[in-house]
């Protein structure tokens, strides 16, 4: 949906990695091979995006790097409208906050590192996540933003060692 309302794709691949995580930073060469794209095309649309004051950047050495301005007016607009076309939204409400048990979430794969994706990765933290229910929540949510969703269970003493090997973009907590 959002490529009929963005019509340039790299912008849009832009958006998605740095918009969807805001602790997410990459520098010019690591676009060009993580996109497939000219370096030049890339260059064009990160300069429109700093001028526009979304993205801010940093020299570390000789690599500039680019990340998301998370004090931008619009910043959390566009997250949103990410999330919601991602199916970040209806995974929450329809997933998250109806499992009981559950400690926290995390959004892992490609989503947690700005790829877009046609599968949502989910990491579940809790001691006693009942996973019959999960499965049936998910089975729902799946017809609801059309994408597949995988998920894995871990105790909250299994997190830790996962997490320190994993890219998780944390999404949800227990009240």
């Amino acid at each position: 949906m959002l490529d009929s309302l963005i019509t340039n794709k790299t912008r849009l691949k832009l958006l998605l990695k740095f918009f969807l995580n805001k602790e997410t930073t990459s520098y010019l060469r690591n676009l060009e091979n993580e996109f497939g794209e000219s370096s030049n095309a890339i260059r064009v649309e990160l300069n429109r995006l700093e001028k526009a004051d979304l993205l801010v950047s940093n020299f570390n050495g000789n690599r500039k790097y680019f990340r998301a301005n998370d004090n931008h007016p619009l910043y959390s607009e566009i997250n949103s409208i990410l999330q919601k076309t991602v199916g970040l939204d209806t995974v929450i409400d329809k997933i998250l906050k109806n499992v009981g048990d559950l400690n926290e979430a995390y959004l892992i794969g490609d989503l947690a590192i700005g790829k877009a994706s046609g599968i949502i990765d989910l990491l579940l933290i809790g001691d006693s996540i009942d996973t019959r229910f999960v499965v049936a929540l998910v089975s729902k949510a799946e017809k609801m933003v059309n994408k597949k969703i995988r998920y894995l269970v871990l105790s909250d003493d299994e997190k830790t060692d996962y997490l320190q090997k994993q890219n998780a973009l944390h999404i949800w907590s227990k009240e």
